[in-house]
């Protein structure tokens, strides 16, 4: 087997339920789960007819491997979806791909990139999306755990990463808007980062799955977006990923694409052709509708502002909560401190699933920057998730009043 399997460690869901293993939840209330961010709002009928017609349409031939790149016309959906959210001009035939949901190209990324050879390193934030640590660590890679502020909402303190570990840095992870934080980077840190990339040589990801669910009147700030503000029009060492999944509520789809740095994205098309990783036809053509429209992703992002506009107020009569810049997370400090402890206790009691912040997060130097903490995703009806945080609040207020 692959010695480098050995470093992996659990993935947080499967911690979640060792955790829980003989809890017994209380049978009295119906389970609500805030735990993992699959989004459960009612996929768009528009897409799911464009999958049912691409299965009639001579075109989409289920007999024929499609190919890696992807149709000129899905390639188009991109640079066009691109030109409409962030005003870029994308060649759609050197600087987009498709790709199987962005965990999956995360994951591959890291492979394309990382020369094992010269012990490289691979930058990420702390707390941080797990696929980074172990699409590391399987390249071959030393992962670097970046300190974050809890005093600014969690924001990575890149200087404080010491000029030989960015001598070794061979890729950087980050995440805008944040999981688990929701914080969305400016564009003065992108700056800093694109400074130490061209000193240094490395490659930024950058991880944009939450873009399109946000509560500020200005959207996210996109990578692309901040290289081009700043002169950066090649997009040189930069690739940007983003996903269907949330903004269309179609996970299972398994639908996005990156962008970015032409020279890079070539080889990662050889990578893929290798990999086997061609998107369905019949997938290209849901993509494409879900692409080309932004009715259904306004309607969506209001029905989360609804509900973060509900939910939040509730839970912060017992946590230290507050409304993020994007994605749908709430990431919230707990009384007490032992976030394992909280998440077993209120399943038990209150029969509500979240996931403890230490999960989410490395220790390094002796402090988890996710304990104390823990991560709620609203991604249920209002309705479910304000029960589901006045349950918090009473669980909260009861074990105040025992001790």
């Amino acid at each position: 087997m692959n010695p480098l399997l050995s470093r992996l460690q659990p993935y947080p869901f499967e911690r979640l339920r060792q955790l829980f293993a003989g809890v017994t939840p209380n049978p009295a209330l119906r389970p609500i789960s805030l735990g993992i961010g699959e989004p459960r709002h009612p996929t768009p009928p528009f897409v799911k007819q464009a999958l049912a017609g691409a299965l009639d349409d001579p075109t989409s031939d289920l007999t024929a491997y499609p190919p890696t790149a992807g149709t000129p016309a899905l390639r188009k959906s991109f640079t066009g979806w691109l030109k409409t959210r962030y005003d870029l001009e994308l060649d759609f035939q050197t600087q987009v791909l498709p790709v199987n949901g962005s965990r999956e190209a995360l994951f591959a990324f890291a492979q394309t990139v990382i020369d094992p050879g010269p012990k490289p390193v691979v930058v990420c934030p702390n707390p941080f999306y797990q696929i980074y640590e172990g699409a590391a660590l399987l390249a071959g890679a030393e992962p670097y755990y970046a300190p974050s502020d809890p005093a600014r909402n969690f924001a990575v303190d890149w200087d404080s990463v010491p000029e030989a570990v960015w001598a070794r840095t061979q890729l950087l992870f980050v995440c805008s808007p944040g999981n688990p934080t929701g914080a969305v980077m400016p564009l003065s840190e992108w700056e800093k980062l694109f400074a130490l990339s061209d000193r240094h040589g490395f490659v930024i990801a950058s991880d944009e799955c939450y873009s399109e669910i946000y509560f500020r009147d200005e959207p996210p700030l996109g990578g692309l977006e901040a290289a081009a503000r700043l002169g950066r029009k090649d997009f040189r060492n930069l690739v940007a990923f983003t996903s269907l999944s949330k903004r269309s509520n179609v996970p299972g789809m398994r639908s996005g694409f990156v962008a970015g740095d032409a020279a890079i994205l070539q080889q990662f098309l050889l990578y893929r052709t290798y990999h086997g990783s061609a998107m369905s036809p019949v997938v290209q053509a849901a993509s494409i509708a879900a692409w080309n429209d932004e009715e259904h992703v306004v309607a969506n992002r209001a029905m989360y502002r609804q509900k973060f506009a509900e939910v939040t107020p509730i839970l912060a009569q017992a946590l230290d909560v507050q409304l993020p810049d994007a994605s749908f997370y709430l990431w919230a400090g707990i009384p007490g401190g032992d976030d394992t402890a909280f998440a077993r206790e209120l399943l038990a009691q209150y029969n509500v699933t979240v996931l403890p912040g230490s999960y989410l997060a490395r220790e390094v130097n002796g402090k988890n920057p996710g304990a104390g903490r823990i991560r709620m995703a609203l991604v249920a009806e209002t309705a479910e998730c304000a029960e589901a945080a006045q349950r918090i609040v009473q669980f909260v207020q009861s074990s105040r009043s025992k001790q």
